[in-house]
């Protein structure tokens, strides 16, 4: 499923962000531990304040190929252009006061 080092999209903590496989993860696990980087500019992302996440393997939403994807230094990545693309478009889908809505509305069922 991922490969140590490998990026992808997934929701964590209800948002959209760009995530780097810590380890090799397979298909088995429920659970994969990642990096998380935030938006710094045009195509570049930052480590997080909070940089390492255990996510559930369903909030994965995009996986990139290994060679799409440029590392700068450790904490930096850089993503081609049809990879950021397809990053702002899972952002804009999920995010936004729709996604917060059905949140609130799911989160009221179960108090």
């Amino acid at each position: 499923m991922l490969s140590y080092g490998s990026v992808a999209v997934a929701l964590v903590q209800r948002r959209v962000t760009v995530v780097q496989a810590s380890r090799p993860h397979d298909q088995s696990e429920r659970y994969l531990d990642v990096y998380t980087f935030t938006p710094s500019g045009e195509r570049t992302f930052l480590a997080s304040d909070a940089p390492c996440a255990r996510i559930d393997s369903n909030d994965l939403l995009a996986v990139f190929p290994d060679d799409d994807v440029c590392t700068i230094p450790h904490d930096i990545l850089e993503l081609p252009p049809k990879a950021y693309d397809e990053f702002s478009e899972l952002s804009s889908r999920r995010g936004g006061k729709r996604f917060d809505a059905t949140w609130a509305a799911w989160k009221a069922k179960f108090r």
